[in-house]
């Protein structure tokens, strides 16, 4: 045989055989491979999300993905006839920090009322019952403060504000009003009273009436003005704030002070899990003990890369009058998303459209989520954005901690770095002000 004929006759073993190996490794290949980042194929080669690793911590990674696994439109348990959702909070859940809260601060700061000095006067005490709040609520005299004291304060500094500030009745820009005292007073104070209301009286009283003061707006006003307050509060860094009311307004209430965390962080895994649960056919929801247009302006908008449907996010609601401008006045026969609340709106408002069946997924930081984590027995999977609760959603976090490293957990931990408002790759949390980890509040220890 010549060099030629034995060479071709090499060549064409050599194909044989690396066409055998082609062959072999297809049909060995599992029904699935990686094609893309991010995507798997299916065996009928349809592009499936697979969840970002991100800043996950690994063990509740794998909890979630292994959900999406199961439910998703190509696992073994997805349902086409009724498809499977999940329940997100928002406020240091699906971002750092509260949107409303800061849509209230930056409502002050704008002076963005459209009330008259009377209108203020009366929104201001509604459902607040008169007389002295709580023992802890005193000024820096140790003096107790009543509603009655603090609301004619208020009141005075709210009329010269009126009067004076060019975008209600007066001539004097924005930036010279913050330089008066009448001004500082009144955010101080303002920002006092809704947080002794909330220590005093609670979530049901405090929270409704944080929002009363968009009395006499639009919904298209809110909206507007609460994307004015997420791109600012998205802007400036996350940092503790504390104000002391200056000394020649102290009227009838005495000099306080007041602390806030400032800025916001969005949660870019919270918002690749949201829409890796929307490729694969798992619908998503909010539902938020935040004032519904505020969230809705965040969760909703493609700016921020949520893209929530307008009509899957659910928060606290008021009346409207017949000019469609919202009334000091929390809905009737509507749910308190709030602690039960919120699952019962889930009952009412989105189960009834799933054959009355319960979420599969359920995301919360807080108290505010505790009906969720202990009234939907058909959840599969609670993620809990680790912010060290005490009371009883410590106690759920609690659970959770018990259940670390086991296979198909209930609930499972994700831990943040709360000085720059993201996740870290653990279940514990870096508290704002500090560099040390900890896993659960020391009162549950």
């Amino acid at each position: 045989m010549s060099l030629i004929k034995l060479r071709n006759v090499i060549t064409l073993l050599t194909t044989i055989v690396m066409l055998l190996a082609i062959i072999s490794l297809a049909v060995s290949t599992p029904k699935k491979h990686v094609s893309a980042k991010g995507k798997d194929n299916d065996e009928k080669g349809t592009a499936v999300q697979v969840l970002d690793k991100g800043k996950w911590a690994p063990n509740t990674y794998n909890s979630v993905q292994q959900l999406i696994n199961n439910y998703g439109e190509n696992g073994p348990k997805y349902n086409s006839n009724n498809a499977p959702y999940a329940v997100f909070d928002w406020d240091d859940t699906s971002i750092i920090n509260d949107v409303t809260d800061k849509f209230f601060i930056y409502q002050i700061d704008q002076l963005a009322y459209k009330l008259t000095p009377s209108e203020f006067a009366k929104v201001i005490k509604l459902t607040v019952p008169n007389g002295p709040f709580s023992g802890e609520v005193k000024n820096n005299n140790g003096e107790q403060i009543t509603l009655e004291k603090i609301t004619r304060d208020l009141n005075r500094d709210y009329k010269y504000l009126y009067n004076h500030y060019s975008g209600l009745k007066g001539n004097q820009p924005l930036e010279k009003i913050h330089q008066t005292n009448e001004f500082k007073d009144f955010k101080i104070k303002l920002y006092f009273l809704y947080q002794a209301i909330n220590e005093t009286y609670g979530a049901e009283v405090a929270y409704p009436w944080e929002i009363f003061f968009v009395a006499n707006m639009t919904k298209s006003e809110v909206s507007k003005l609460a994307i004015k307050s997420h791109r600012h509060s998205l802007q400036v860094g996350i940092t503790d704030v504390n104000l002391t009311s200056p000394v020649s307004m102290k009227g009838d209430t005495g000099v306080v002070s007041v602390s806030y965390t400032d800025g916001m962080r969005l949660a870019p895994e919270i918002s690749n899990l949201m829409h890796t649960f929307k490729s694969n056919k798992i619908d998503v929801y909010v539902v938020s003990a935040g004032f519904e247009p505020v969230v809705e302006a965040i969760a909703s908008s493609p700016e921020f890369g949520y893209n929530i449907p307008k009509n899957h996010v659910f928060g606290l609601r008021l009346e409207k009058n017949d000019h469609k401008q919202f009334e000091p006045l929390y809905k009737n026969g509507y749910p308190f998303t709030y602690r039960e609340g919120k699952p019962d709106l889930i009952r009412s408002k989105i189960a009834i459209k799933k054959g009355g069946k319960d979420p599969i997924f359920i995301a919360g930081d807080s108290n505010s989520d505790y009906g969720n984590f202990t009234e939907l027995n058909g959840i599969k999977l609670g993620l809990i954005v680790n912010h060290l609760s005490s009371g009883d959603f410590g106690k759920v976090s609690k659970k959770a901690v018990e259940q670390m490293g086991k296979a198909n957990p209930k609930f499972v931990l994700q831990g943040v770095n709360e000085n720059t408002g993201l996740w870290i790759p653990s279940e514990s949390t870096i508290e704002l002000g500090t560099n040390k980890d900890v896993l659960l509040n020391q009162e549950l220890k």
